[in-house]
């Protein structure tokens, strides 16, 4: 009986060990982005002498890390560049931080990302142009950071994204028509930026759409009658841009949308300092 329990508590203990077993490189990426990020001042901070699965926000599945969700736990500095290592990683929630620098390009290696969230931050500098390697990708959440530069052509291969959201940030440049790729996306959000250019046709094959936010930028011309294709849609924000003539019928009588803004259209704006162009 004696040697019957013995073996139990050590099958238990066993387990135990191996559940909470992460690699180095894993553990040492966690750590990385601890030092960098001012770890001793986060609202709940991490005992780096204990096992990896009892640090806060970190979710370990079959000895790997799956999730990092470390949201308002302020945050403060860079995200490294060894972020790469935690190569299993299906959800990254950072939002509602103080990190600042830029996206690193090694997060586009993370292939098994699904989420990305690092909303209200003060990331700066410009997407990744590789970020359609990130093909299981169905969640991109930057809203409320200093992004700069305009849409990375790769952004069209993420077909099984659901969310995109970049909202208040600094973005410049056209959506392209290849938009239409993007067949699964429920919200698409790119207000208050500085882009430009007609809103493209592409938009209305988006028929899972719910939300569409492209309100105080510089779009210009008409609004193509392929929106109301869009029968799923329950939000519309156009307002506060350089669009032209009138929301068609066909639009306004979607059977869902409950909220359409096409208020202070066309807006006036400096034109040298605001350049736009139709032909864009």
């Amino acid at each position: 009986m004696k040697n019957l329990i013995a073996f139990v508590l050590f099958i238990f203990a066993f387990g135990s060990i191996a559940e909470a077993q992460v690699s180095t490189l894993e553990k040492n990426a966690l750590i990385d982005l601890y030092k960098s990020t001012k770890g001793d001042s986060w609202n709940t901070t991490w005992n780096l002498t204990s096992q990896v699965n009892t640090w806060h926000g970190v979710t370990v599945e079959n000895n790997k890390v799956i999730a990092l969700n470390l949201s308002m736990n302020n945050l403060n500095g860079t995200i490294p560049s060894s972020i790469k290592n935690l190569s299993n990683l299906k959800v990254l929630n950072l939002g509602f931080n103080k990190i600042n620098g830029t996206i690193p390009t090694e997060i586009t290696l993370i292939k098994s990302l699904e989420t990305i969230q690092l909303f209200m931050n003060q990331i700066e500098g410009t997407l990744p142009s590789n970020i359609g390697d990130l093909a299981s990708l169905k969640e991109l959440v930057l809203f409320n950071n200093n992004i700069t530069g305009v849409l990375p052509n790769s952004i069209y291969k993420l077909e099984n994204l659901e969310v995109l959201q970049i909202s208040s940030n600094k973005l410049s440049g056209t959506i392209s028509e290849e938009i239409a790729n993007l067949s699964n996306l429920n919200t698409l959000s790119f207000f208050d930026n500085s882009m430009f250019g007609k809103i493209p046709s592409g938009i209305g094959h988006l028929l899972n759409l719910k939300e569409l936010a492209l309100a105080n930028n510089l779009f210009e011309g008409t609004i193509p009658t392929e929106l109301g294709n869009l029968v799923k849609l329950e939000v519309l924000l156009l307002n506060d841009n350089r669009l032209s003539g009138t929301i068609n019928e066909s639009i306004k009588s979607l059977p869902l949308l409950m909220i359409l803004d096409f208020n202070n259209n066309p807006k006036s704006i400096e034109i040298l300092a605001n350049p736009v162009s139709i032909s864009q």
